[in-house]
């Protein structure tokens, strides 16, 4: 084999992967949070959940990117391990899409995608349009690679010693555990799978040996999401594993099949095919997963079960008052580009939560002077000032991957969010200062001072529950609901300050009480500003409001 063939095979393998990689990224860059939508809402049962991963995957190409996105759904509690089951088993069809595309030989219409691609990516504005320039580039550079791989290898016949060691190619076993080693190498079975069906093509692989290649590719595909779930929950591990039980399983049936009635499969599969080798291997490819699917999909349950045997134990539980840790987010977290955003909105909602609860436990100190809740307020402040630094750390990082656009735009609404729970957990601490104030001073509110304390208090909690809805679920269900009680705070505001001033002018409360009194409500008026822009933070209507 001359040095020369095999820079040109390692060559044109180079251009397919890049070409996958840009044509992949490309997608999910222009429409993942689209993508992500679809997934999040037609995985509601296992056979639906199936259907969306055969679409979901056969556009994306890749299903490995498929099933790291779902693992990276189950660690976030955004999928059930039943759901995520539906979707790995359609992923495992809608990845034979390559093959078939690559079956078809496109290679000669490769240049107009690829000039077309370079064109839009190099001189095009508009950021979708440029995305769909890259998939079209992507195409266009993996149908060059693969030109450039079948050039090669058609070389590679005329070479005795390589004929001989293909051929020598017949033990099962080992046919398996090569398409494992190299599938799990690249991460691709798409791309292996591609390479068995140009080599069959160009007669260097027997086709009977093929199929158990291909068997092995399937096996080796589970690496990505493996290797993904390792930092990830138990629920992360066992979505994978999922993946790797369904693809062992099924290809120990097949393994089967094979030795028992290899010449009536390929009959049937000449039948498909005609006399084409590499839409043989295509259509292999395409039958064994759909056929794998159709035997194991009504045992997914029993799967799904299985995997608590390989992945035992429970995590521990982190709930949304734990101090110092991230839930969503962080290192222990399977990272995916397509889901990051979705996962930080969670992580920013538990700290609103936080908020809104310690806002409530401020004011409840302020009134009782509970030196407990005092003493708690002041710890819980210091979480929510972790969270405000951990998460910001964290949208720094992800802004700097390859995130789906729409993703990107709501980048810096996120940062404003973070930056707004932070200051109602401020305004909550300056509340229990006021407590303490209270306590070293022996000031005393009135208890009509209280009853309207109490009822701003209901009316800005009020504002933070739609608020934080609006928000986490990224709806329009409560606009006019926020806007008029935005109004209403204002309006309290003004009326609990007039209401102060006329009590200290007829000598009904002490100036010390008056100030505190003043400022509380100041504070509380600020609060409402805050979750009206956490409310609007992620549309297009957001209004101006105060930060202070």
């Amino acid at each position: 084999m001359s040095v020369s063939i095999l820079l040109s095979m390692a060559g044109g393998l180079g251009l397919f992967l890049f070409g996958m990689k840009l044509m992949s990224e490309g997608i999910e860059k222009a429409a993942g949070a689209k993508l992500r939508s679809i997934l999040e809402f037609f995985t509601t049962n296992r056979f639906t959940g199936m259907l969306v991963g055969i679409v979901f995957t056969a556009i994306i190409q890749s299903s490995s990117a498929c099933t790291v996105m779902v693992v990276s759904f189950v660690n976030s509690g955004l999928m059930s391990l039943y759901q995520a089951a539906g979707v790995i088993l359609g992923a495992n069809i809608g990845t034979t899409v390559t093959s078939q595309l690559v079956s078809f030989n496109l290679s000669e219409v490769a240049p107009v995608f690829l000039l077309g691609g370079v064109l839009t990516v190099m001189f095009v504005k508009n950021n979708m349009v440029k995305k769909i320039g890259e998939i079209v580039l992507g195409f266009g550079v993996l149908f060059m690679g693969l030109s450039g791989m079948s050039s090669a290898m058609s070389g590679l016949r005329e070479d005795p010693a390589v004929v001989g060691m293909f051929a020598s190619l017949t033990n099962p076993l080992f046919a398996v555990f090569l398409g494992t080693v190299v599938t799990a190498v690249i991460q691709s079975s798409s791309v292996t799978v591609s390479i068995i069906l140009l080599m069959a093509n160009q007669g260097l692989l027997e086709l009977p040996i093929c199929l158990f290649i291909i068997l092995g590719c399937n096996i080796g595909a589970c690496a990505s999401a493996m290797i993904a779930s390792l930092a990830g929950k138990k629920d992360a591990k066992r979505a994978a594993m999922i993946h790797f039980l369904f693809n062992v399983v099924g290809s120990i049936i097949f393994f089967i099949i094979f030795l028992v009635a290899m010449d009536p499969v390929i009959h049937i599969l000449h039948t498909i095919s005609g006399d084409n080798a590499g839409r043989f291997v295509a259509n292999a490819h395409t039958c064994i997963k759909i056929a794998q699917v159709i035997m194991l999909f009504p045992f997914s349950g029993l799967l799904v079960k299985l995997t608590y045997v390989c992945v035992p134990g429970d995590d521990k539980k982190v709930g949304y008052r734990d101090s110092f840790q991230l839930k969503y987010i962080g290192d222990k977290v399977v990272f995916n580009p397509a889901t990051a955003v979705v996962e930080v909105i969670k992580e920013i909602d538990r700290m609103a939560s936080l908020a809104s609860e310690n806002l409530n436990r401020a004011m409840n100190a302020l009134i009782t002077l509970d030196q407990e809740d005092i003493d708690e307020v002041y710890e819980v402040e210091k979480n929510i000032n972790f969270l405000n630094h951990a998460i910001t750390n964290y949208l720094v990082k992800i802004n700097q991957t390859t995130l789906p656009i729409e993703d990107l735009q709501s980048i810096g609404s996120l940062f404003h969010v973070v930056n707004d729970i932070e200051r109602i957990g401020d305004h909550a601490e300056n509340m229990a200062d006021a407590a303490k104030q209270r306590q070293e001073t022996g000031v005393s509110f009135s208890k009509e001072a209280q009853k309207e304390l109490g009822e701003m208090l209901d009316m800005v909690n009020r504002l933070i529950q739609y608020s934080t809805e609006m928000f986490a679920k990224g709806t329009e269900e409560h606009v006019q609901d926020i806007m008029e009680l935005e109004e209403c705070v204002d309006e309290k505001e003004r009326q609990l300050q007039k209401l102060h001033v006329d009590r200290l002018t007829k000598n009904q409360c002490t100036p010390e009480a008056g100030m505190i009194f003043s400022d509380v409500v100041s504070g509380l008026e600020r609060v409402a500003d805050h979750a009206t822009n956490i409310a609007f933070s992620l549309l297009h209507n957001e209004p101006e409001e105060s930060n202070a």
